[in-house]
């Protein structure tokens, strides 16, 4: 319960109507006002392992600590799927941190310039209201986050942290239930129950 916000400390706003992330972004710059802020995809789900073991959030602050501007938490995939996300490509290269040189939406299969996804954790600066507010449209009609992004890094750092975890998307159904598999696994009070269960079906 201690991770909890205390009461009255937070605030919500409504898009109204399905505009896109970007537009939903968008709503809530009253809010924010004039500073750094962070977007959690809700159904990018994380989770850490590694030797940080820290949330993936906690890494992206962390590394904006470090280099300010514009954080992009990103996980490595397979060559193979890169078509499937946003992808960065690397610039200056700190370790568990890099420039960010540029960045595609689903590029077209082997054209990508990295196999480093977008993972759905950002830290951005406020800079970003400016570009939303103009409302733009790009694919599906919809105002995309990764496009102000695209344009807001021709003027302003952006930074890739290298996430040390496993990010489940369960906006897909194989990924809803791997995310509730992995998740029940690292709990002690039901893992090995939960493990007997998948043998049993498996069996």
């Amino acid at each position: 319960m201690g991770d909890l916000p205390k009461a009255g400390a937070t605030s919500f706003t409504r898009q109204q109507a399905p505009l896109g992330l970007g537009h939903a972004v968008w709503c809530a710059r009253d809010i924010i006002g004039d500073e750094p802020f962070a977007v959690l995809l809700p159904d990018m789900i994380t989770l850490p392992n590694g030797p940080r073991k820290s949330r993936c959030l906690a890494q992206a602050i962390v590394a904006h600590g470090k280099h300010g501007g514009n954080i992009i938490a990103v996980e490595e995939v397979s060559p193979s799927e890169t078509h499937q996300y946003g992808i960065v490509s690397v610039g200056a290269d700190y370790g568990h941190s890099f420039e960010i040189k540029g960045m595609v939406e689903k590029p077209p299969q082997g054209t990508a310039p990295s196999n480093w996804m977008i993972s759905g954790r950002y830290i951005l600066e406020p800079e970003i209201f400016e570009l939303l507010e103009k409302g733009e449209k790009g694919a599906g009609g919809e105002i995309q986050l990764t496009d102000a992004m695209i344009k807001l890094a021709a003027t302003r750092p952006f930074h890739g942290v290298r996430f040390d975890g496993k990010t489940y998307d369960t906006g897909s159904k194989l990924g809803f239930l791997a995310a509730n598999i992995a998740f029940a696994l690292e709990r002690p009070d039901i893992a090995e129950g939960l493990r007997a269960e998948i043998k049993r079906l498996l069996g």
